[in-house]
């Protein structure tokens, strides 16, 4: 019998058509001999619409905005299976899901918040946890923990709105005399590149917080790494394994949401022009960051490698993009693994996480 996967997209979240992208190659991805694939989309007003099973490919992502009216639902809905008495078990299936693949991006959907409603639901979804999706999400807390595991990253330093508004110029100082110039602001809870800025001198630097600001009642100014970009892929739950690496050469002057989404304008290359060594480096410090955010699923870790040979994280994605422009599924075919097969192992590794968490015992 086919596994009956739910895939959630949209989401009240800046990076919305990010998702309705994402969604869109990976449902035409997935191997429908396989599968029974059920489109599930969250509007950017919050509202769930269930969509009917997939019967070919998506030929537009426009198909993928349902209209609320066409079957609103409780989220719960998601785990209640039918009890008319009539009703055969056949048809109890095909209105159940067996899996939810999350292919949520930013706030409201990657940063924790629908992991927990999954939970509550004891539903299996592909991905990270409650906590890992949280910190990953949230940059400060995330170099914190990177910190405590002695991750080599650049420096950085972090403001809340409100102290930014109580004195404007005591919060560029500390930048300048903590991190000094270049430097790059980013939200603390966004992802994508949206709302980031790098900074050259104090006008760049008042403008970019004021960006940022938007998005987000914290940010992060961290000191900018002269290095290659370079990018590594780690699918697992307990026994992480890493992919090849990747480099990403922008165009411009960083790897901005344009560059990602919507031009193309950044050359990627794959697997990247590195040593054996730094490549062991990359794996150890990746395989590190999993398990110190407590990672499972997947996740692309993101890394600066500079002109001596120095290895620098940046941050790590609990939910990396699957748009025909994203590194993560490259990395994993250019490691020998094709796309409707990463699909399916996510899938499995879901399932595996699940079985082992209905062991644990909740009552005393």
């Amino acid at each position: 019998m086919k596994t009956r996967l739910g895939v959630l997209y949209g989401g009240k979240s800046p990076e919305h058509k990010v998702s309705l992208q994402t969604a869109m190659a990976v449902m035409n991805a997935i191997d429908q001999a396989k599968f029974d694939v059920i489109p599930i989309y969250i509007t950017t007003e919050g509202q769930w619409v269930k969509g009917e099973k997939l019967t070919g490919p998506i030929q537009d992502v426009k198909q993928l905005e349902m209209k609320p009216e066409a079957k609103t639902i409780l989220p719960v809905a998601l785990n209640q299976k039918p009890v008319a008495a009539e009703m055969h078990m056949h048809e109890q299936k095909e209105e159940t899901i067996d899996v939810i693949f999350p292919l949520l991006h930013g706030p409201n959907g990657e940063d924790g918040t629908v992991q927990g409603l999954l939970e509550l639901l004891n539903l299996p979804y592909v991905g990270n946890g409650v906590l890992a999706s949280a910190v990953g999400m949230d940059k400060v807390m995330m170099k914190n923990l990177f910190a405590q595991a002695g991750l080599r990253q650049a420096k950085y330093v972090s403001f809340l709105k409100k102290e930014w508004k109580q004195d404007e110029n005591a919060a560029y100082e500390k930048v300048e005399i903590e991190l000094g110039y270049p430097c790059f602001v980013k939200p603390a809870n966004a992802g994508s590149s949206v709302g980031i800025s790098k900074c050259k001198k104090r006008e760049d630097l008042q403008e970019a917080f004021a960006v940022a600001f938007q998005y987000d009642r914290k940010i992060i100014v961290e000191e900018a790494i002269v290095g290659r970009e370079v990018e590594i892929g780690v699918i697992g739950n307990e026994d992480p394994i890493c992919s090849v690496v990747g480099e990403i050469v922008p165009k411009k002057e960083f790897y901005d949401y344009q560059a990602k989404y919507e031009d193309g304008n950044t050359e990627l290359i794959i697997p990247a022009d590195i040593t054996d060594e730094q490549y062991e480096t990359i794996q150890q410090m990746a395989i590190t960051a999993f398990k110190a955010l407590d990672l499972s699923g997947l996740v692309r870790a993101d890394f600066f490698l500079t002109s001596d040979g120095a290895v620098y994280i940046n941050e790590v994605n609990t939910m990396p993009g699957f748009t025909p422009f994203s590194m993560f599924p490259l990395l994993w075919k250019h490691t020998g693994v094709p796309y409707s097969e990463l699909i399916e192992k996510l899938v499995q590794l879901a399932i595996e996480r699940h079985e082992e968490k209905q062991t644990i015992t909740y009552t005393f």
